[in-house]
């Protein structure tokens, strides 16, 4: 019925894997609300709609960004990671529709990742590099190497907060929001785009960057 390829690790005891099982729970209101930027960063990709490229989320989670990646670019082969089964077997279902174009994997991205060495013409982390577990400076440093010279990496994440009891909420919830991503991004790859926006009034702020490989 379906040729969606779920290359499977042993998964994870970490808290990152930990933490994705609680995620799964979460509706998608929920994440909605949590995680703003996802639709708007996809479509800052510098890609003609008729251009077929090969297109990586790392942590696809339930599957809304990969399905919205192979509407927005119909030519595109797209590629999610995750450590989660459980979101796996979500991501299976809503990407059903584009089952020729999407392949899921089942691995934690900083391990193992050499197969798409020099192959990708993007990577996307949709709040992934705050996530738990997430060693970003390895995980960007691998991006790099996945991609082609000239690709693209496109972040959207948690940025920072002046509440200093969010802050440490979260970090007891293993999510950083400490403004250390979007400067070290900005030194990594040849910055297109960069913004933070506040959130509900400034509680925290998230930002989106676009950067290509040099």
């Amino acid at each position: 019925m379906s040729n969606i390829q779920i290359s499977s690790i042993e998964e994870q005891s970490s808290p990152a894997a930990l933490h994705f099982r609680l995620q799964s729970c979460i509706n998608s209101a929920a994440r909605r609300a949590l995680f703003l930027g996802r639709r708007r960063v996809i479509r800052e990709l510098p890609f003609s709609i008729e251009k077929p490229v090969k297109i990586m989320e790392v942590g696809c989670g339930t599957g809304d960004n990969l399905r919205q990646l192979a509407r927005w670019f119909p030519n595109s082969f797209v590629i999610g990671t995750d450590v989660s089964s459980r979101m796996l077997d979500k991501a299976y279902h809503t990407t059903a529709d584009f089952w020729k174009r999407v392949e899921l994997i089942k691995e934690p991205y900083g391990a193992g990742s050499m197969r798409f060495k020099g192959k990708l013409d993007a990577i996307l982390f949709s709040y992934s590099l705050s996530r738990p577990g997430s060693q970003w400076q390895e995980l960007a440093s691998r991006a790099r190497d996945a991609l082609k010279p000239g690709g693209f990496i496109a972040v959207v994440d948690f940025h920072d907060s002046r509440f200093t009891w969010l802050k440490t909420q979260l970090s007891s919830h293993h999510v950083r929001m400490d403004g250390c991503l979007l400067p070290f991004l900005t030194k990594e790859f040849d910055c297109l785009a960069s913004e933070t926006r506040t959130a509900y009034g400034g509680l925290w702020e998230y930002f989106h960057f676009l950067g290509r490989k040099g």
